[in-house]
């Protein structure tokens, strides 16, 4: 398969410029850049979501026009995309066949094809199950067979390790060596440099919407790798030299949170949060993480007692509990962060109506948001042709560097950031954590919630495991691995240095 010459222009903005990939049939190619160096709109247009202004595309030797999804299926492109789409209430089989019922019926041929696919490449998907109540790595295997199902040989990966801890993406890659060696060939699309040479045969380096260098794993580091991708060295991070003061600033005790089900999503959760400490909560997704965050913003039931400084706020609404200084990085950019059709200076409003430098008097100060939308969008690199488009028209890295700018510029007493890294390039990740680093230096109480272990070890002072909506285990930040963290969140925590649940750690080098 090879992309000649792609070219794809905006307003205001040229995506791709002269973009040129080959890739070899039964390889995993992995392609790398900045956030909005245009991976994002390259693979929209090989899966035919979009028609590029110049360039070709060819598979197997034939030059290929794509009009929609459809064509590009029937080419044998498949995608599966960052955030599962898959019906919860339905069985794997049926999500399968979705959309495809004239492949193979809606029965039991349909299920024998289902279980052939699945042992073929070492899915290990059981054709019966509910997804409701399979795991994250299930649920992204069900997504690879879908589109194995419908023919694919050329399988695009867009973040497919994001919610994953080690040991699925561990199994994930043994599947991918699997689809490899029955000549199948992987796209795959990751901002996590060591996932990328552990994993991949070739690595083409976008940066700014074209293609700077095509490398093999053997050939570069993973720093190496990150300052082509960004053009220039990357900072070099600071251990931490001072420590957690004994001030509380947040305290969270016996919180509980109802959940649809009958089991609390939230179960008598207690913890502190220590002026200028980073406490990171570690946990497979969907053990009460968002209710947890929720629930302590203000938007979401619950029961137990959330104190800030000494002030009791159990009670208060959401933007009582923002205006006494509590800062929000949500986990959904696009349902809790952002207002997508609006421009960016009314975005960096948003949360914040009621203070300077948004006001004057009882009006909105618009001159006074838009020079400081100008501010955020310089000292964050959020890339845009101006603060007057739409959010929509940025890559989602960029999304949450404005929203990370914004939430930072009021000087929050506390911090709930949810996943504040995610979906976001490495040169912009290693800015953000600085910004973060700096903060807490400064006196910042951060909860940090994150799928990337890295980051929750890199950036912790102290580190809590949340199983099935309880706290289980406290882990020593400074010892951990990455697999015991995540034997940890499994419930296997045989093997994990913990400490009691409930006990704190007050000086952490990171």
């Amino acid at each position: 398969m090879a992309l000649r010459g792609i070219t794809k222009r905006f307003p205001g903005v040229v995506a791709n410029d002269d973009i040129n990939i080959e890739v070899q049939r039964g390889t995993v190619h992995a392609i790398v850049g900045e956030n909005g160096a245009g991976k994002s709109t390259l693979m929209k247009i090989l899966y035919g979501m979009q028609r590029p202004d110049a360039g070709t595309i060819e598979v197997d030797g034939a030059t290929v026009h794509f009009g929609s999804p459809q064509q590009a299926i029937k080419a044998g492109i498949g995608m599966v995309h960052q955030h599962f789409m898959l019906a919860d209430n339905l069985t794997v089989t049926e999500n399968v066949v979705l959309g495809a019922e004239r492949l193979c019926g809606i029965g039991a041929r349909a299920r024998r094809r289902i279980l052939e696919i699945s042992e073929s490449y070492g899915l290990g998907i059981q054709p019966d199950r509910l997804v409701e109540d399979l795991g994250v790595g299930d649920r992204q295997r069900v997504e690879i067979l879908k589109v194995l199902y419908r023919g694919a040989k050329i399988l695009i990966l867009d973040e497919p390790t994001a919610v994953l801890v080690p040991q699925e993406v561990d199994e994930l890659f043994g599947n991918l060596r699997d689809l490899k060696a029955e000549g199948l060939t992987v796209i795959f699309i990751s901002h996590k440099l060591d996932e990328v040479l552990a994993v991949a045969d070739e690595i083409t380096v976008v940066r700014r919407g074209t293609t700077v260098r095509t490398v093999k794993p053997s050939e570069v580091t993973s720093r190496q790798l990150a300052e082509l991708m960004v053009g220039s060295e990357l900072p070099v991070p600071q251990l931490r030299t001072d420590a957690v003061t004994d001030k509380v600033e947040l305290s969270v005790t016996d919180l509980t949170v109802p959940s649809e089900h009958g089991r609390p999503a939230v179960d008598g959760v207690s913890f502190e949060i220590h002026r200028g400490e980073i406490l990171g909560i570690a946990g497979v997704e969907g053990n009460g993480q968002a209710e947890l965050v929720e629930a302590l913003m203000g938007m979401r039931p619950s029961t137990g007692v959330v104190r800030l400084g000494h002030g009791d706020i159990s009670d208060w609404d959401t933007r009582q509990r923002r205006t006494a200084g509590i800062g929000y990085i949500p986990e959904d950019r696009h349902r809790h962060g952002l207002l997508l059709e609006s421009p960016l200076w009314e975005n960096r409003i948003l949360g914040h109506q009621n203070q300077k430098p948004n006001i004057s008097g009882p009006w909105i100060d618009r001159a006074g948001a838009r020079a400081d939308t100008e501010r955020i969008v310089a000292e964050y690199d959020v890339r845009t042709p101006g603060i007057d488009v739409a959010a929509a028209s940025l890559s989602g890295g960029n999304q949450q560097k404005l929203i990370v700018g914004r939430e930072m510029s009021h000087q929050p007493r506390v911090l709930i950031a949810s996943h504040p890294t995610r979906g976001v390039d490495v040169g912009a990740q290693a800015a953000i954590w600085e910004h973060l680093r700096r903060a807490r230096t400064a006196g910042l109480a951060v909860l940090l919630i994150s799928a990337d272990l890295d980051e929750l070890i890199g950036m912790s002072d102290t580190l809590r495991v949340i199983l099935r909506g309880r706290i289980v285990a406290t882990v020593d930040p400074a010892t951990v691995t990455p697999e015991e963290l995540g034997s940890a969140m499994t419930g296997a925590t045989d093997d994990a240095p913990t400490e009691p649940a409930g006990g704190d750690s007050a000086d952490r080098s990171s």
